[in-house]
């Protein structure tokens, strides 16, 4: 064999060990987090999952993500929070009540609600009906408080009033039920915000104005282009009858959240994004433990929650760490990551 030959032959050996040495990640993995497993609750025995999907060409590029949060029903199927179906009924003849909230020495107790509402998750959700005689009820789960807020407006009420005018003090806008006793405001008298209305909880709208059915809207838009971006249609006479309208404000609930997700991730290399959250972050980074799970041991300074409900984190204003704890096992299926560099969400 002359040089030329020879020469040739490293190179094809070369080139076939370079290409060997490559790995091939193309495939579908899977990834689980799941409520408990702090406690020693297995996979098999969780009653609540989040589970991830990745599909990856060879170099780990992501070519399509599903997230979704299953719930585990008595009856031993399952049902996913991403479901926006619901069962909302609406008794026109109660008069909406403020919640007692919880505080030293008072237990939380509901106050009267004109809704009945039977769905997979209220979070984010929007409910509005309109009477034959035109009375309209309206509820919005406020993301802060995690109330139930809720507004019973009389037939020839003045709907050309703006936003601003749906406080907790005019009686116009009550917080009825508490949905979640893990809101971030815990209310223990709502005299202290007694002048706000549903948009008023954060440092400004943008949690409910900056996306999604309400984006762009103001405290002093009229509440009639309030209730129109909710379906609600109006003739000479206000508002027109119409059986329940549900839907979800911000990112569109879970499903919007974890749609939102999705969006972010496909294109990114997954050996490149091996977290959706930045755990150098100091205030999370303190919050996680020997056994890398967040949220259990939190040191001064740390949170044991990472969200950021405005500006989003991977795409989405949920909390992130349990998404990102069945992301990560999705990578750990996939051979990019080891288990032992999980961090484990708070769930």
């Amino acid at each position: 064999m002359n040089r030329f030959g020879i020469f040739l032959s490293i190179f094809s050996i070369l080139a076939l060990l370079g290409a060997c040495s490559g790995r091939d990640y193309s495939g579908t993995y899977t990834g689980y987090a799941w409520k408990d497993e702090i406690k020693g609750v297995s996979l098999e025995e969780a009653k609540e999952k989040i589970v991830t999907t990745l599909t990856l060409d060879k170099d780990s590029t992501i070519l399509d993500a599903k997230m979704d949060f299953l719930v585990q029903k008595s009856d031993g199927s399952w049902s996913s929070r991403l479901d926006e179906s619901a069962d909302i009924k609406v008794d026109f003849t109660v008069t909406p009540t403020p919640a007692v909230p919880p505080r030293e020495g008072v237990e939380y107790k509901a106050g009267q609600s004109m809704f009945q509402i039977k769905t997979a998750s209220t979070m984010s959700l929007y409910a509005v009906a309109v009477a034959e005689d035109r009375t309209l009820a309206l509820a919005i789960a406020e993301p802060l408080t995690r109330y139930l807020f809720e507004s019973k407006l009389p037939p020839k009420f003045d709907y050309n009033q703006p936003i601003s005018a749906l406080t907790i003090a005019s009686g116009l806008s009550v917080p009825t039920v508490r949905l979640s006793a893990g809101g971030l405001i815990k209310p223990k008298s709502w005299d202290e915000f007694k002048d706000k209305t549903f948009l008023d909880f954060y440092r400004d709208t943008y949690l409910f104005t900056g996306r999604g059915v309400f984006q762009g809207l103001t405290r002093n838009d009229s509440i009639k282009a309030y209730l129109e971006r909710l379906g609600v249609r109006f003739d000479d006479r206000g508002p027109k009858p119409t059986d329940p309208l549900h839907g979800f404000t911000g990112n569109g609930g879970w499903k919007g959240n974890y749609e939102a997700i999705r969006n972010f991730l496909i294109g990114k290399k997954a050996t490149e994004l091996t977290s959706l959250v930045d755990w150098s972050n100091p205030r999370y980074a303190g919050a996680i433990n020997e056994n890398n799970f967040f949220g259990v041991d939190v040191k001064a300074g740390a949170t044991a929650t990472v969200q950021n409900s405005v500006d989003g984190i991977a795409g989405a204003t949920v909390r992130m760490s349990r998404e990102s704890n069945s992301y990560q096992r999705a990578l750990v299926a996939a051979g990019i990551l080891t288990e032992d560099k999980v961090i484990k969400g708070r769930f």
